[in-house]
Parts: structure tokens; C-alpha cells; sequence
């Protein structure tokens, strides 16, 4: 007796149900959140000195929350990140932002869903800056990604003022991530779990690519099958089940102090 075949949709939804049952998150509040964010930069290799940027948009109008300029990813707790004002000037914490954060402010002005922003110029998507090479969504692993990284092909230098900002959020326009030519990367999550899934992502995306290169012409997935895997990839259950996890494994790595 043959037994009946099941959809996909079936699986999709029995799985959702059960994801929303049985990962559940643990709740944080929003500064260990960023200093949990930046540990799992710097446990995935993605710090560059003190060149890149975590963010998270504050309560208050065209503000946002950052950690304080002159600490690396890995050295972050909860109590280094403040919150600063579209002048950049510190209105709750003490130390400076990285100036170079101004540019944050506009995309948190043109896109109301985004939480949370990430920037960094990590190896592997710098590499591909560097050559002026958008992301081939080529990889499962890689469909987070699709339709949803833009390609910025031009520099407009170090980026401390409102023409960067303008440039670099029309770019990315209702985009989840970027790659910025002859610069680094950028994603803008719904929370900083989401910010976070999409730089670790894109930066492995960004390894494979350079990777399969070695071999020839990439082949992209089948648009209908990428935008699938995308959509189930980025189910906020998962988002958040595999934060969590990475959290966990920032506590087995020697030398870090608590968050």
C-alpha cells in the first residue's frame, strides 16, 4: 500500500506550528542584545579594528543606540553601548560614537521596519567590495539573501556625513542587506537578532562565492526555489533560535568578560 505524498506547504506549516511551541527564546533587554550581537561578530570573525558598527534605533526620534567608539566587538558588555542623537552627541552613557555611524540615521529615516543595523568590513564580503561583486545567490545557505542584498558599485569615501547617508540608504532602498563596492557590508534586521543572522549569513555567503568561484561561473538557484527558502530561512523562529544558540556558544570561547 502506497503512502500518500505530502506537500511541502504540509511540512511548512506543521513546522512553523511546532517552532512557535517548542524554540522559545529567552527574553533580553536591548543593550545585552547589542553586546551579545557583538561577541558573535567577533566569535564569526568579523571585526576590522574599530571599523565596524552595531546599532539599534532608541525610542526617541533620530536617535539610536551604539557601542561607544574605541572598543572592539569582542570586548563589548551591555554597559559600553549608548545612546546618541542625530548630532551624534551622547545623551544617555558616556564615551563617543564612531562617527562614522551618522549614516545609520538615514536608513533608520527612510525604512520605519528596520530595528537594527549592522556594518562591518569583514574578510570575505570585503573581498567581494573590493572587486566590485554582487552577491550570486548560487547555495541554500545563501537564500536568506535573495532579493535582499543590494549592490552599491561606487565609494563615496569615509562615510561621517549626510551625503554617504543619502547614498548608501537609496541603495538599499526596502532591502534586508548591502554590499558596498570597495568598502565592507551592511544589514538592516527587524531586531537585532535579524541584523545579526544576515551579517553572519552574508559574510559566509560571501566566503562560498569567492570559493566557488575556483571552479567557474556560478549557477543562482531557481528564483521560485530562492524566494521559498528565503521566506523559511528568515521565519523569525528560527531567526531567533539560532541567535540564541550563537549566544551559547560565545560563553565557550576563552577570554571574554561578561556580557
Amino acid at each position: 500500500m502506497s503512502q500518500e505524498l505530502r506537500s511541502k506547504e504540509y511540512f511548512d506549516l506543521r513546522a512553523t506550528s511546532e517552532m512557535a511551541q517548542h524554540l522559545k527564546s529567552k527574553e533580553m533587554p536591548l543593550k545585552e542584545r547589542l553586546a551579545y550581537a557583538a561577541r558573535i561578530l567577533a566569535m564569526t570573525g568579523q571585526e576590522a579594528g574599530l571599523a565596524g558598527q552595531l546599532t539599534a534605533r532608541s525610542d526617541r526620534e533620530d536617535t539610536y543606540w551604539t557601542l561607544r567608539f574605541g572598543l572592539g566587538f569582542e570586548e563589548a558588555t551591555a554597559e559600553d553601548f549608548i545612546e546618541v542623537d542625530k548630532d551624534l552627541n551622547t545623551v544617555t552613557g558616556e564615551g563617543m560614537a564612531n562617527p562614522a555611524t551618522r549614516f545609520h540615521l538615514w536608513v533608520y529615516r527612510n525604512r520605519p521596519d528596520v530595528t537594527s543595523i549592522i556594518h562591518t568590513h569583514s574578510p570575505w564580503a570585503s573581498a567581494l567590495a573590493a572587486a566590485r561583486q554582487p552577491l550570486v545567490i548560487s547555495q541554500m545557505d545563501m537564500t536568506p539573501l535573495f532579493n535582499d542584498c543590494a549592490f552599491l558599485g561606487e565609494w563615496p569615501g569615509v562615510p561621517i556625513a549626510d551625503h554617504e547617508g543619502t547614498l548608501i540608504s537609496e541603495a538599499l532602498g526596502g532591502m534586508k542587506s548591502i554590499i558596498l563596492a570597495h568598502h565592507g557590508y551592511l544589514t538592516a534586521g527587524v531586531s537585532v537578532e535579524e541584523a545579526t543572522y544576515l551579517s553572519v549569513y552574508l559574510e559566509r555567503a560571501a566566503r562560498m562565492q569567492i570559493r566557488a568561484r575556483a571552479f567557474g561561473d556560478l549557477t543562482p538557484v531557481d528564483p521560485v526555489l530562492a524566494q521559498e527558502a528565503h521566506d523559511y530561512l528568515l521565519k523569525p523562529s528560527i531567526v531567533r533560535a539560532t541567535f540564541d544558540y550563537w549566544c551559547r556558544q560565545t560563553h565557550r570561547l576563552p577570554g571574554m568578560p561578561p556580557i
